[in-house]
């Protein structure tokens, strides 16, 4: 699928004009010439004056480059599986991850993904398992993110 470059402008002026508006309320910190609203800042101006190329880009093609194509993988069944899988593994993982934690989610997530989209199962699950621990050893040990444990906080490290 394809947008004209307008809407994708559009999205990212929207973007841009939310993140503005969101880091008024930051406080100054007394004595800093720059406070916690100035990288924010930066980013949603670049991507304002992004959208705002890109809006003006698509406005001049839009009359030999339709608003959206429809790409090829649209009409495809295992293309459309693997899309609803990956949006059903975002909300299983919502629904599921601080009830039966990080790494059981992860894993039958993965594994999921790695089914549809055709990895021998032997491969799926033993690269489930692998991706799943490295992942899980960076965010909560070297990033300390606190991942939920579920069902395994007994056995939790």
């Amino acid at each position: 699928m394809k947008f004209n470059d307008a809407i994708i402008g559009v999205v990212l002026l929207a973007l841009g004009a939310a993140v503005l508006f969101a880091i008024r309320g930051f406080p100054n910190i007394p004595g800093q010439p720059v406070g916690p609203a100035l990288f924010p800042g930066l980013i949603a101006i670049g991507l304002c004056t992004t959208g705002a190329l890109l809006v003006v880009s698509g406005w001049r093609q839009r009359s030999h480059r339709p608003w959206l194509t429809w790409d090829d993988w649209v009409r495809s069944p295992r293309h459309i599986a693997a899309l609803v899988v990956l949006l059903g593994s975002v909300v299983f993982y919502i629904a599921a991850s601080n009830w039966l934690g990080f790494l059981p989610t992860a894993a039958l997530i993965l594994l999921a993904l790695f089914v549809v989209l055709r990895v021998p199962p032997g491969r799926a699950v033993l690269l489930a398992v692998i991706a799943t621990i490295v992942i899980h050893f960076a965010f909560y040990k070297l990033l300390r993110v606190p991942l939920p444990w579920g069902l395994l906080t007994p056995y939790a490290w």
